[in-house]
Formats: structure tokens, C-alpha cells, sequence
């Protein structure tokens, strides 16, 4: 019995497999070594994975997680994992970019790139990840992402940048104020997922002039600022994750223009890692 799990800032995919056999599918939250501790990971899979499980007892484990980036960070997870499920065999703990570049291009070479809460990008060689421009994080950048993209809208909002019918519908939709924003930003535990969550209100408005250029620059920005440091001219770009799938339409146009190429654009990894690790 295998656990594969795919685990964002914001949700954490996981899928037990037998035989090579998909048996169940579960979702809890996000996980990232980076804000939280062992302990902390350790309950949380107490708590919302464990009750949800036919079994405790796997001969593998593969977890590709946000944050897991080093020696450091990966040890945290996979003592939590230990900690919580019984293990015969491995645990393979890595970065959610090794597992975005395994499920977009399996065994052949290419550049991955997520578009997700957060954005990464690599040149993986079909056994490895080769070149790896660092993302940096929503705050130094993270282009493309959800994250960014709400963090773009409530700026230009709040500074008077967008119509200004937009401004009393979004905080009226979203039941904030703009004090809420500033408190959920500044002063709460994971804003990146906050501005994340906002990010919808963008393909509400999409037709809105000023909304479309505000998600076409960012998308412009991530292919300058990351795709075009690889050989992006020799091969397909390929992407996962949420915006890069809801706001293909537009991330194809920002390609176009920079003369990028797209390949395959997949809304979430878990059906490319699973036909990988059989």
C-alpha cells in the first residue's frame, strides 16, 4: 500500500494506492515546514488525516510539499509523518516542484512550473530538477501566483487604481473592510492564502479592462522573471496548479507575446504522479 500526497500552501492532495489501484482520495489543509513546527504538522495529520484512513500501514510514502527545500525542512515533515503513520518501507519527502515536473513531464525532460497560492518554476532533466530559480515567496515574488494576484488586487483597489464601483463590491462581497485587509496581511497567521482566496474576484471581472492587464502583467512577469532564465526557446513549458488553469486563456496570451510555448496546462498533479510512480 502506497501514500501519495501533494501538498500546497493551501490544500494537501492525498490518494492510497494498491497494486498500482487508486482506493481513496482525501483532502486536508495545507502544510508548509516553513510556518509550522513538527508538533504542529504531527496534529494536523492526527487529527483530519488519520480518522479518514481505511488503514495505518504502508509500505511507502511519497509526499511532495511547499517549503520542503532543504535537508532541514524535510526532516521536519517526515518526522511528522513517522510520527503519526506506520511505515514499513521509505518516506520520500520533496519539494512540490519535483512533484509538479514528475506528473508534467514523467521521464522526459522539460520545464515545470506551478501556478498555484504560490508559483515555482525548474528545468528538470527527466530524473532530476536541473535549474531551479528560487520564487522567493509572495512578498519578493511568487509572480503569477494566486497569492500576488490578490495582493495586486487589494493594492490597487485600495489606492484608487481600479473603477471604483469595483472597490464597494469586493469589500461588500467579501465582508471585509479595509482594515480587515490590513490586520489579515500584516498581523494573522498565513496571509499568502488570504490574498489567495481573493484572487477569484479577478475572473469575476476579467472583462474589465484594467483587471486584465493587472493579470497579464503578472503572468508576463513570471515568464521574464523565471521561464525565460531556462532554454524556454528549445522546449515546451508545461504548468499545474489552479491559475495557471482558470486563467489559461490569458497565460497563453502572455506566452504568445513573449514567444513562449506552452504545453500541457494541468489543474492538479495527482493523476501524472500516480501513472509516474506506477
Amino acid at each position: 500500500m502506497i501514500l501519495i500526497a501533494d501538498s500546497g500552501s493551501t490544500k494537501t492532495h492525498w490518494c492510497l494506492v494498491e497494486h498500482g489501484q487508486l482506493i481513496r482520495e482525501i483532502f486536508t489543509k495545507g502544510t508548509n515546514p516553513f510556518f509550522q513546527t513538527q508538533k504542529e504538522l504531527g496534529n494536523e495529520l492526527s487529527v483530519s488525516l488519520l480518522p479518514l484512513l481505511p488503514i495505518n500501514d504502508f509500505t511507502t510514502i511519497h509526499f511532495y510539499g511547499a517549503g520542503c527545500i532543504n535537508a532541514e525542512k524535510n526532516g521536519i515533515v517526515k518526522s511528522a509523518i513517522a510520527s503519526q503513520l506506520h511505515v514499513t518501507g521509505s518516506i520520500e519527502v520533496a519539494t512540490d516542484m519535483l512533484g509538479a515536473a514528475r506528473a508534467l513531464c514523467g521521464h522526459r525532460a522539460g520545464i515545470a512550473c506551478i501556478m498555484g497560492t504560490g508559483s515555482n518554476s525548474c528545468y528538470y532533466d527527466g530524473k532530476k530538477i536541473v535549474n531551479n530559480i528560487s520564487p522567493l515567496g509572495f512578498i519578493l515574488g511568487d509572480e503569477g501566483s494566486g497569492a500576488v494576484l490578490g495582493k495586486l488586487l487589494v493594492g490597487d483597489l485600495l489606492k484608487k487604481q481600479l473603477p471604483v464601483n469595483l472597490e464597494s463590491e469586493f469589500l461588500a462581497q467579501y465582508k471585509l473592510t479595509p482594515a480587515d485587509i490590513i490586520d489579515k496581511v500584516y498581523s494573522q497567521p498565513f496571509p499568502n492564502r488570504f490574498l489567495a482566496s481573493l484572487s477569484p474576484f479577478l475572473a469575476q471581472h476579467i472583462e474589465v479592462h484594467s483587471i486584465h492587464a493587472l493579470v497579464l502583467n503578472s503572468f508576463k512577469s513570471f515568464l521574464q522573471r523565471n521561464v525565460m532564465q531556462y532554454d524556454y526557446q528549445q522546449m515546451l513549458v508545461h504548468f499545474i496548479g489552479s491559475v495557471a488553469f482558470y486563467y489559461q486563456d490569458i497565460l497563453r496570451e502572455a506566452a504568445q507575446e513573449m514567444d513562449i510555448h506552452i504545453g500541457t496546462i494541468l489543474k492538479s498533479p495527482m493523476q501524472g504522479l500516480l501513472e509516474y510512480h506506477k
